[in-house]
């Protein structure tokens, strides 16, 4: 299986980019990761909600253009559909066994993703209904995507 994660905006710190590349490490015994990161767009203070809708359009296009016509998209969005661990292990596995071999994971800049975007999702996936940095996300994410390929394989996992 092939895993990419589609994200706007670089890692700026420290803490998180060792996250993501122990992670990335970590996964490597499961699946091949993929991690692809597009500029963001600067957002002023007091921002329109025209201005909202034109940066999450220009990130947006920019995510559009790496993502493959026969992937499977997950989309993470605050609207989407909560998961258990198990849950998302199950989706994972089941996309697998039904022949999808790429699944792609978008993760927006702070604004959140693109309607556009969000269409073109096979799935829109919350990880809560709070908010999180984007680019905590992707270490959650990765976090998730590790812990599922432990279940998916009957391996020891923390509960």
């Amino acid at each position: 299986m092939k895993i990419s994660i589609l994200t706007v905006g670089k890692i700026k710190e420290k803490y998180l980019s060792d996250a993501i590349l122990e992670y990335s490490k970590r996964l490597s015994r499961y699946c091949k990761l993929d991690i692809i990161q597009v500029q963001d767009e600067k957002t002023p203070d007091k921002t329109s909600d025209i201005q909202i809708k034109q940066i999450k359009e220009k990130e947006g296009a920019r995510l559009s253009s790496y993502i493959k016509d026969d992937a499977y998209v997950i989309a993470l969005a605050v609207d989407g559909k909560q998961l258990s661990s198990e849950e998302l292990a199950d989706k994972i596995n089941s996309l697998g066994i039904n022949g999808e071999s790429h699944i792609q994971f978008l993760i927006g800049g702070s604004l959140g993703l693109s309607d556009e975007i969000l269409k073109r999702a096979d799935f829109k996936l919350s990880f809560s209904k709070m908010t999180f940095p984007h680019q905590l996300m992707r270490v959650i994410l990765l976090e998730q995507i590790y812990r599922s390929y432990r279940i998916i394989n009957n391996e020891p996992y923390h509960k």
